[in-house]
């Protein structure tokens, strides 16, 4: 079993995302699934990036949304697939420290 799930919901795919992608794939915990749920199918550029971040890493599940349904929606899309035992949930915007999940399933 997967220790934990990292979801991300994303929509507007500014100058963070890649940081906040980078962030998640250098952790120093990798017993993993990252789940990103695209809202945004416009943006293709960003998505690009999504598919990018994906090939390189097999923790990466990727779900595109055809349509802008919201942030709990898109969220749920993430639960509804998630493994882990625990979950972990950020934003597009967010960036965490390297041992982010390290130092919070040590406290769990």
């Amino acid at each position: 079993m997967t220790k934990l799930s990292i979801i991300v919901p994303v929509y507007n795919m500014d100058g963070y995302l890649d940081r906040c992608l980078g962030s998640i794939v250098r952790q120093t915990f990798t017993d993993f699934e990252f789940i990103i749920i695209c809202d945004n199918p416009n943006n293709k550029e960003g998505i690009s990036l999504l598919y990018e971040y994906a090939k390189q890493d097999n923790r990466i599940k990727l779900l595109l949304n055809e349509e802008n349904i919201g942030l709990t929606k898109s969220l749920n899309r993430g639960l509804a697939i998630a493994k882990g035992q625990y979950i972990a949930r950020m934003d597009a915007d967010d960036i965490s420290l390297p041992d982010r999940f390290e130092e919070q399933l040590s406290l769990l």
